[in-house]
């Protein structure tokens, strides 16, 4: 099996087995991010997918998740795509979803029929980064896309039967707009329904853009109190059918975890109690951050 340079996949991909497609990252331009900085996009020959989807069989044929790495391999062709996954059907006969990081970039290419081609050969539950429902925010963050391409693109993945699973970042609008993002990212996920929401806090990686305006004060990050208020705000405005709130990133410094509608009392109240054991000073600062954005607090 070959992986190129930092393999990075989604906590609840823990059990899914990695074949690399692609290394890099298409984009390779929000403002807030290092994670691919210095590595060449690649997209991997299809001899050496072959050999990897040949090699992984043999040792693991019943496996029934596959996870395709690299940070946007839905970037490939559908025709490139189609031919990965009719191999991996062959080679795993259990595999009941191939998953991947995507962007919404990635979507538009790609006709309505090509994306339920993919859907009847297992290519399911895409994660994708939206960030945040402020328009402002995905322009300074420089995601490559609008809320309005967004909602279209995610919605023709809803259409051709393909789940997906948003990433919000909370404090991306920053200290002054918190309120304001929280009530946005809540109305674009009750329109778009994911199966899952993966909710992590800002954490602004050294050498991006973005490091250098909080250092120079163009960029004003939310105090942890704020963090907890604006993922509280959103939680309690979110109206979902069957989505999983997973809030276990190390970045967040209350971790939750639940089903919405079911398991939102709960979540809320949890979140409410653990605000209140916090000390003010506490909720005031800014702490430093460690590994993936994990708050340090003294």
């Amino acid at each position: 099996m070959i992986y190129t340079g930092p393999v990075f996949r989604p906590p609840f991909e823990a059990d899914s087995l990695l074949i690399e497609v692609t290394s890099g990252c298409s984009h390779n331009a929000c403002s807030f991010c290092t994670m691919y900085k210095g590595v060449q996009f690649r997209i991997a020959p299809m001899k050496q997918i072959e050999h990897d989807i040949q090699e992984a069989g043999y040792y693991r044929s019943s496996a029934k998740r596959i996870f395709l790495t690299g940070a946007d391999p839905f970037v490939l062709s559908a025709g490139k795509l189609k031919e990965i996954a009719e191999k991996i059907n062959d080679a795993f006969p259990k595999v009941e979803t191939i998953a991947m990081y995507a962007s919404v970039k990635n979507i538009i290419g790609k006709t309505d029929d090509e994306l339920k081609e993919l859907r009847a050969l297992k290519v399911n539950e895409l994660n994708i980064g939206i960030e945040s429902g402020m328009d402002e925010v995905l322009h300074h963050l420089n995601k490559g896309f609008t809320l309005e391409e967004a909602r279209t693109q995610l919605k023709r993945l809803r259409m051709a039967g393909i789940d997906f699973s948003l990433n919000i970042i909370l404090g991306a609008a920053g200290s002054e707009k918190w309120r304001e993002n929280a009530i946005a990212n809540a109305a674009i996920l009750n329109e778009l329904q994911p199966y899952l929401i993966f909710l992590a806090t800002l954490h602004v990686d050294a050498g991006s853009p973005l490091f250098d305006e909080l250092n120079s004060g163009k960029f004003t990050e939310n105090t942890l109190g704020q963090n907890l208020r604006e993922e509280l705000e959103m939680l309690k405005r979110l109206e979902l059918d069957n989505t999983v709130f997973f809030g276990l990133h190390t970045s967040n410094v209350i971790p939750v975890n639940g089903n919405l509608p079911k398991d939102k009392d709960a979540l809320i109240d949890y979140l409410e109690k653990g605000l209140a054991k916090i000390p003010d000073r506490i909720l005031n600062s800014k702490p430093n951050k460690g590994y993936e954005g994990r708050a340090i607090i003294e």
